[in-house]
């Protein structure tokens, strides 16, 4: 029989609380981006199927889903992080968190993990809805985990830095509102980069939203706007100096010490 040891039992403990807050209220955090992403996709390929042209013999449907997927995904993990964080201190329970055993690594880890598996649970269940509607490839499933796993993670650490910055709920929600959203919509969700004039293409690729879209768009279809190894190490060095500045004011008690 499987038993969690005593060092990793606060880890876990933690883990699972975070998975049961937003698993308890599936209503809203996952159903309700599924039910987000099918509008864009019944609205946009209504409109623009046959009109758009993006990847050769790739229907602009089928070339609509991964992006609505990996952005319902990246919104979802940040979400889950930011939201647990900033609803602690305000209603005055974090005290509880930090009073425990757990170092500022066990902390991150557990609000990670449960921020990761919100995201890919929002991913699964649009693509599980969307392949009714279209019939999707999958050339390279390696490269969808990867981005998908590196995806949630650098948005899950990014909501943990919302939610230790952020002191009330209307700073959480400029923090989404003014941050979060641009960045998704203008990183190709919609569209193909090369699509653009030249001058925006260049302000496209300084995006780190891009490169998590393209590269889980190229699992895909085996096409992309830019090489998937690029877009890896754009991820993962967003994702190695996110962690490290969230660990560094974790250790420091930023914003969460009185």
């Amino acid at each position: 029989m499987f038993k969690v040891s005593a060092q990793y039992r606060g880890i876990w403990t933690l883990f699972k609380k975070e998975v049961l807050r937003f698993w308890r209220v599936s209503f809203q955090t996952l159903a309700s981006p599924v039910l987000t992403a099918l509008l864009y996709l019944l609205i946009f390929s209504h409109v623009l199927e046959g009109r758009v042209h993006v990847y050769e013999d790739v229907p602009y449907t089928a070339f609509l889903i991964p992006g609505l997927m990996m952005m319902s995904m990246l919104q979802n993990a940040f979400a889950n992080t930011s939201s647990s964080l900033i609803q602690s201190k305000v209603m005055g329970n974090l005290v509880f968190i930090l009073l425990t055993p757990l170092s500022y690594l066990q902390l991150f880890v557990a609000f990670l993990g449960a921020s990761i598996i919100r995201g890919l649970a929002v991913g699964l269940a649009i693509y599980m809805v969307s392949v009714w509607f279209v019939d999707l490839p999958i050339v390279h499933v390696g490269w969808i985990l990867v981005f998908a796993l590196a995806g949630c993670a650098l948005l899950g650490t990014f909501g943990v830095i919302a939610g230790i910055w952020a002191e009330k709920f209307d700073q959480m929600a400029a923090f989404q509102n003014f941050v979060i959203m641009p960045l998704t919509f203008l990183s190709g969700v919609f569209y193909s980069i090369h699509s653009l004039p030249s001058f925006w293409q260049a302000v496209s690729k300084f995006n780190p939203f891009f490169y998590m879209i393209d590269g889980f768009r190229y699992g895909f279809f085996g096409k992309s706007d830019v090489s998937p190894w690029l877009s890896l190490v754009v991820v993962i060095a967003f994702l190695a100096l996110l962690t490290w500045l969230t660990l560094k004011m974790l250790k420091s008690g930023y914003k969460l010490r009185g």
